[in-house]
C-alpha cells in the first residue's frame, strides 16, 4: 500500500519478515516502513492501556519449561507463557504456507496470499479493522517468508479476546477484493523495480541462487521471473492457494504476558473452532550446490559502495550437533564489533564501516555460512584480499582457547537479554518451535553452550566450510564488471 491509502495507525499491516538473503525483503517502500516502524514504537503502556514507547520486561524466574503451558486447541499448537508483565500480552504464531509452496506455474502466490490478509475479510473491510485495532491501541502484523506465513501482535490482556478474533478472521476469511488485488500487486512491483537498484539485495539474489539449487526453500526466484509472476497472478489462483495451504493443521501460536490460560484457551477455540485443513511442514533434502560461477559480479552504475558476499552452503540444519559448535567459531570470528573481521578488516586497517560473518537460514533445511561485507569501489580489492586473508587464517588455525571462553560468556549474556522482554521471549519460543526442539532447549542452551570444546569448534569449521568452493558476489560500480543495465538480474 502506498502512505497515502494506508488506513490508520495501529492497523494491520503486511510486513515482509523475510530472512537477511532473501531478495523479496525490500517488497515494503521506505515510506510503509517507516509507518510499521511508527506503529510499532507505540508499545502499550501496562499502566494507564495508553500507548508509550518502552520495553516490555519479562526475565523469567525460573526455568522456562516448568512455567510453559503447551496444549492443543482447535487443532492449533498453543504455546503459553506467564510473566510478571502487568496488563500486555505479546504473541507470535505462524502456519506453513511460505514461498516455496509456491505453484510451479506462479511464484509469486504465497506472498501474494500473505499481503492480501489485512485488506480486509468477508465480515469487515480493512478501514473497519484497522479501527477496531486502532481504537483498544494493539498491533497486528503478517510476513511470508520462504516457510511460513507468520503473525506477530501486542495488546492489553482485556482486549485479547478480540485481537485474536480479528487474528481469526484475517487467516480464515480474507475478502480477496478486486481492487486490493490490484493495488498490492502494484505495490509489490514497484518495491520490487525500486529494489533492484539496491546493492545489498542485488547481492544477495546473487548468492542464493549461485549456492542453493532449484527446489531448496533458500533458492529465491530471480525479480525478473517473480515481477512477471506478480502481473499473471490472477485471483483464482489466490483462492486456490488460500484454500490448499491455510488451516490449522500446523499452526503454532505462542502468547507471553499477562495471560490467563485458560481465557486464552477459550478465546482460542471461540475465535478458531470449526477451522479445517492446513498442510504439514514440508522436510528438505540437503543442498548440492549447483554448478556455479564461485566469481560473480553485478554491474550498477553510479554506487559510491559494494556490497560482497563471500560464502557456501553448510549442509547443516540447526538441530544437527554440529550447527552450534560452528556459530560459536563463526561469532569469534565475524560477529559484531568484537569478531575478527571488525577488529581487523575494519577497526586496524579502516577498509571498510562494516564487515561480519554469520551461519543460519537453517530452522527448516540446511543453511549457509556468509561474510557480508561493503567496500568503496577504490577499496574494493584490497578489501576482499583483507578479507580472505582472515578467513584463510581463521579455517587454517581455528580459534584459541581464550577466545572460546569469551564467546560462550558473550553469546549467554545476548541470550538471556533477549529473554528479557516479551517480545525476545516470545521470538525466541517460536523458533526454537520451528527449528524442532522442545521447549526445554531454552533452559538447556547455556549449558550446551558451555560444555562445547576447542576441538568440536574448531573441527566444525573445518569440517563444513572450505575457503575454496566459497562464493563471492560483488554488486555495485564495479570497474571490470560487464556493462548490463542495471535494472535487469
Amino acid at each position: 500500500m502506498s502512505p497515502t491509502s494506508a488506513p490508520p495507525l495501529f492497523c494491520s499491516l503486511f510486513v515482509l519478515m523475510k530472512r537477511p538473503f532473501s531478495p523479496r525483503r525490500a517488497l515494503l517502500s521506505s515510506a510503509v516502513a517507516a509507518f510499521a516502524l511508527a506503529s510499532s514504537g507505540a508499545v502499550l503502556h501496562a499502566q494507564t492501556g495508553s500507548p508509550k514507547s518502552a520495553a516490555t520486561t519479562a526475565t523469567p524466574t525460573a526455568a522456562i519449561a516448568d512455567n510453559v503451558v503447551r496444549t492443543r486447541i482447535a487443532g492449533i499448537d498453543v504455546v503459553a507463557y506467564r510473566t510478571g508483565v502487568r496488563q500486555v500480552v505479546t504473541f507470535r504464531g505462524s502456519l506453513p504456507a511460505g514461498d516455496h509452496l509456491a505453484p510451479e506455474k506462479n511464484v509469486a502466490i504465497p506472498t501474494l496470499v500473505g499481503g492480501m490478509l489485512d485488506k480486509g475479510t468477508t465480515l469487515h473491510d480493512k478501514f473497519s479493522i484497522a479501527e477496531q485495532l486502532e481504537g483498544v491501541g494493539a498491533r497486528l502484523y503478517f510476513g511470508v517468508d520462504e516457510n511460513m506465513l507468520t503473525f506477530s501482535g501486542k495488546c492489553l490482556r482485556k482486549d485479547l479476546p478480540l485481537v485474536i478474533a480479528l487474528l481469526a478472521e484475517q487467516l480464515r476469511q480474507p475478502a480477496f477484493s478486486p481492487d486490493e488485488f490490484a493495488k498490492f500487486k502494484t505495490q509489490l512491483s514497484g518495491n520490487l523495480q525500486r529494489a533492484l537498484e539496491s546493492t545489498d539485495y542485488r547481492a544477495n539474489e546473487a548468492f542464493v541462487r549461485a549456492i542453493y539449487p532449484i527446489g531448496h526453500p533458500n533458492r529465491a526466484p530471480s525479480t525478473e521471473e517473480f515481477l512477471s509472476a506478480v502481473q499473471a497472478a490472477t485471483l483464482e489462483d489466490v483462492r486456490a492457494f488460500h484454500a490448499e495451504y491455510y488451516g490449522p493443521a500446523q499452526v503454532t501460536f505462542v502468547a507471553v504476558g499477562d495471560i490467563g490460560v485458560n481465557e486464552l484457551k477459550a478465546d482460542v477455540e471461540k475465535a478458531f473452532g470449526g477451522w479445517k485443513g492446513g498442510k504439514p511442514r514440508t522436510a528438505f533434502a540437503k543442498a548440492v550446490p549447483p554448478d556455479a560461477d564461485r566469481d560473480q559480479t553485478v554491474f550498477l552504475a553510479d554506487k559510491t559502495n559494494v556490497s560482497v558476499l563471500l560464502g557456501q552452503t553448510t549442509q547443516l540444519k540447526y538441530t544437527d550437533p554440529d550447527a552450534l559448535p560452528l556459530r560459536v567459531g563463526n561469532a569469534t570470528f565475524g560477529r559484531g564489533m568484537t569478531g575478527r573481521l571488525m577488529s581487523t578488516v575494519r577497526d586496524t586497517e579502516g577498509l571498510t564501516y562494516g564487515i561480519y560473518s554469520s551461519v543460519g537460514n537453517d530452522a527448516f533445511a540446511d543453511g549457509d555460512f556468509r561474510i557480508s561485507a561493503q567496500f568503496s569501489p577504490a577499496l574494493l580489492e584490497q578489501g576482499l584480499a583483507s578479507t580472505q586473508r582472515e578467513l584463510k587464517k581463521w579455517y587454517d588455525t581455528g580459534i584459541t582457547a581464550e577466545e572460546l571462553a569469551r564467546t560462550k560468556n558473550d553469546l549467554i549474556g545476548s541470550f538471556k537479554v533477549g529473554l528479557a522482554t516479551t517480545d525476545g521471549l516470545a521470538d525466541s519460543l517460536l523458533m526454537t518451535i520451528h527449528r524442532g526442539f522442545g521447549v526445554e532447549w531454552l533452559d538447556e542452551y547455556p549449558s550446551k553452550l558451555n560444555a562445547l570444546t576447542l576441538r568440536e569448534v574448531n573441527g566444525a569449521i573445518k569440517t563444513h566450510l572450505d575457503p575454496e568452493k566459497m562464493v563471492t558476489i560483488k554488486a555495485g560500480t564495479v570497474s571490470d564488471a560487464p556493462k548490463k543495465p542495471s535494472g535487469h538480474p
